[in-house]
């Protein structure tokens, strides 16, 4: 079972990635982290030097590694961005059950105003940005996604209950993986 997270940057992806990952025995990916290891910086560096078309090349290479099959249970976190490309969403679709992590841009803002790390928000009027991102992405987060869940503002334990819950309701969970307390079970033929 593979399940790969998208969404907006902020979004919780990485966060909840690792959650669910512990829960269900499943190793944790994070493409951005598997990324500035095979470009050798950090993104926003990247970005810089090379451009946003240069960068969205690697992670399509990235991306489409992450998501063939090798027989080991993951949770792939993906970068808000890689859904921008047909052959990515192709990849994320086909090969993974895909979790929407839908965020509005304000809940964005109010979690990433500080943040200084994200190279697509750094410019004079972040919320602006977060709803210009939100209008070009959400319809292609719609479109690949398998499973949607708002983040809004339960914990991380509740988002995961909450994707762990449709994931059981889905037949997709292992028999004996716990969600929110109970048991599940896998149905019999």
């Amino acid at each position: 079972m593979n399940i790969s997270l998208v969404g907006l940057p902020g979004g919780g992806k990485s966060t909840v990635g690792r959650q669910l990952a512990r829960r269900i025995g499943a190793r944790f990916i994070d493409s951005d982290a598997v990324l500035e290891d095979r470009i050798g910086m950090p993104i926003r560096s990247f970005f810089e030097q090379y451009g946003e078309s240069a960068f969205r090349d690697q992670e399509e290479v990235v991306i489409d590694e992450l998501t063939r099959s090798d027989h080991e249970p993951r949770i792939i976190a993906t970068g808000g961005g890689a859904v921008l490309r047909q052959a990515n969403r192709a990849h994320l679709h086909d090969r993974t059950t895909v979790i929407y992590l839908r965020s509005s841009p304000e809940e964005l803002y109010r979690r990433l105003r500080h943040d200084t790390q994200r190279p697509l928000l750094q410019v004079d009027d972040p919320l602006a940005k977060l709803r210009e991102l939100y209008d070009q992405r959400h319809p292609l987060y719609e479109e690949v996604a398998h499973y949607s869940v708002d983040t809004g503002r339960p914990s991380v334990a509740t988002l995961v209950n909450m994707i762990m819950m449709q994931l059981e309701v889905a037949g997709l969970l292992p028999s004996g993986v716990q969600v929110a307390g109970n048991v599940s079970t896998q149905k019999n033929g």
